[in-house]
């Protein structure tokens, strides 16, 4: 089913790794290339997970950084890449500011260089956003960590090795890696899924999700695949999100409710929080659905009604063709 590919910071949420464990093959995270550094900074938790091969630490390569040329080089706008541009416009408005966030000290954020290219390196510490810290990395502030990781997680996803699924819990850093900057945009379906994908109350030991993961695993991938079914019919046929639905209805409301038989049977307290899915579609959509605080209802699944909403996106640099979906969790919002 894929990997969900958490950001902007190295270790997730407890309650992310279980909708992780629980939904997807498993969970990685931007680490520093440095194997001191991530023995550092990773849980026990991340690393006992990697050993069962459910998590995966991914560092940042020359190749997966070549989306951040220089934006003020020879080389044109375009070709220097727009998550570039974007991040140099953003730094520089953010420095701006009256109230621009100064790195502090202990810092209340790091930016590890490994995750970084050179000029970048250099414009954070020109602006006066980032200090040198210890262990190869720059005090930042939050919102400067969450704009730039936010940014390169999105890039990062493209991997042709394995299909990744940028995945967050800062509404902030989801809104910068799709925010638009450029007349060049396309336009992305918006779905409220968090009440198809309960989560285990918080407390619950990881033991116990590990052991519900493997006892229902027919259950849990029957759900993923017909919604990811429905999130790719969605991206390819835009012009018709009911007719979607209508057509993948039985099998996702008969996917819900054998994983809700799967739930009683066990012996895990669950709650459902707010997740949301953006789902790229074809930039010929810009002008057909370009429909501001307007949303349509698809339907229900077992009483729970699934709307659609559009918005524009920035583009990705470079094109997926399995999958452009991006996730935001919202870990303290409860779905009554």
């Amino acid at each position: 089913m894929g990997v969900l590919l958490y950001y902007p910071t190295v270790n997730p949420p407890t309650e992310i790794i279980h909708q992780a464990l629980l939904y997807w093959d498993g969970i990685a995270s931007v680490v520093p290339r440095d194997p001191r550094v991530y023995e550092t900074v990773a849980s026990e938790e991340l690393r006992r997970l990697e050993e069962r091969e459910l998590y995966r630490p991914l560092a940042f390569t020359g190749d997966s950084l070549d989306a951040l040329h220089d934006p003020d080089s020879s080389v044109s706008p375009w070709l220097a890449g727009q998550a570039s541009s974007f991040l140099a416009q953003e730094l520089r408005r953010i420095a701006a500011r009256a109230d621009q966030p100064p790195p502090t000290s202990p810092p209340e954020a790091v930016i590890y260089t490994s995750k970084t290219t050179y000029w970048l390196e250099r414009l954070l510490v020109e602006l006066g956003l980032a200090s040198g810290g210890v262990l190869g990395a720059l005090a930042v502030s939050k919102e400067v960590q969450t704009l730039i990781i936010g940014v390169l997680a999105r890039e990062l996803a493209v991997n042709p090795e394995i299909a990744l699924f940028p995945y967050t819990d800062s509404e902030d850093a989801f809104r910068n890696a799709l925010r638009p900057t450029s007349p060049i945009r396309s336009v992305a379906w918006e779905v409220e899924l968090g009440r198809l994908l309960p989560v285990p109350a918080l407390g619950t030991p990881t033991n116990d999700v590990l052991a519900f993961r493997e006892r229902y695993a027919d259950e849990r991938l029957r759900l993923m695949r017909a919604l990811h079914q429905m999130l790719g019919d969605l991206r390819r046929d835009y012009e018709h999100p009911a007719d979607v639905f209508a057509q993948l209805r039985v099998e996702l409301s008969q996917a819900v409710d054998d994983f809700q038989s799967a739930r009683r049977g066990s012996r895990i307290a669950w709650v459902h929080r707010s997740v949301t899915a953006s789902v790229a579609v074809a930039a010929a959509a810009g002008g057909a659905l370009l429909l501001p605080n307007v949303g349509w209802l698809l339907g229900t699944i077992s009483g729970y009604a699934l709307n659609v909403a559009t918005r524009e996106i920035r583009p990705l640099i470079r094109a997926r063709t399995h999958h452009d979906f991006s996730y935001l969790h919202r870990v303290e919002s409860a779905l009554s």
